[in-house]
């Protein structure tokens, strides 16, 4: 039994180590955000095509100075949780090459679960999020949802604890801030 999630979810993602886990949306697997083998094996574990770049969830304080105050109310003010997609530049630390679609972007959001929050804050960087389904299957409506062989998969897998139970069971509405300024939705 896990006594304190938020410890095990970090140790898991200070050893180098894959992570199954709540998010304010969904459960995903993720990793440390700069981690390039532990980015390779999230990609592995989800037979996912690497043109299929994932996003990461960061605190506000990762963002860099350069993000504009738009991105910052789609990110920080937006009614449900919402992933922008942004120049690898408005995040505060460097990312892997890895995690990066092909024209240096990626997606972020800032969660407001508290449990992502405090992991976010001991951690100290950002953490990738894919939603617990191998790539093009349906994401997992619940803890249940994901498949067995899935979770074998991660190395270290948090169980259905009584406090992750309010998860929404919906994907983050995605936006992607085009060079000249326009917003383009991609997820609704």
């Amino acid at each position: 039994m896990v006594k304190d999630p938020i410890q095990t979810a970090l140790s898991a993602l200070k050893q180098g180590q894959t992570l199954l886990y709540p998010t304010d949306t969904i459960w995903g697997i993720g990793c440390d955000a700069l981690d390039v083998s532990a980015i390779e094996r999230v990609y592995a574990i989800k037979e996912r095509d690497h043109s299929k770049s994932m996003l990461i969830l960061v605190a506000s304080d990762m963002l860099s100075p350069d993000v504009s105050q738009e991105v910052k109310t789609l990110l920080l003010e937006s009614d449900r949780p919402t992933t922008v997609v942004v120049p690898a530049r408005y995040v505060a630390l460097p990312l892997p090459m890895n995690l990066l679609a092909s024209d240096g972007t990626v997606g972020v959001r800032v969660p407001r679960m508290d449990f992502c929050q405090e992991l976010l804050h001991r951690l100290g960087h950002p953490i990738v999020s894919t939603s617990a389904n191998l790539s093009g299957h349906p994401a997992p409506r619940c803890y249940a949802d994901i498949d067995e062989a899935l979770k074998q998969r991660v190395d270290c897998c948090l169980p259905d604890l009584p406090e992750f139970r309010h998860i929404p069971t919906g994907s983050s509405r995605v936006l992607k801030v085009n060079p000249d300024g326009l917003v383009t939705i991609i997820r609704e």
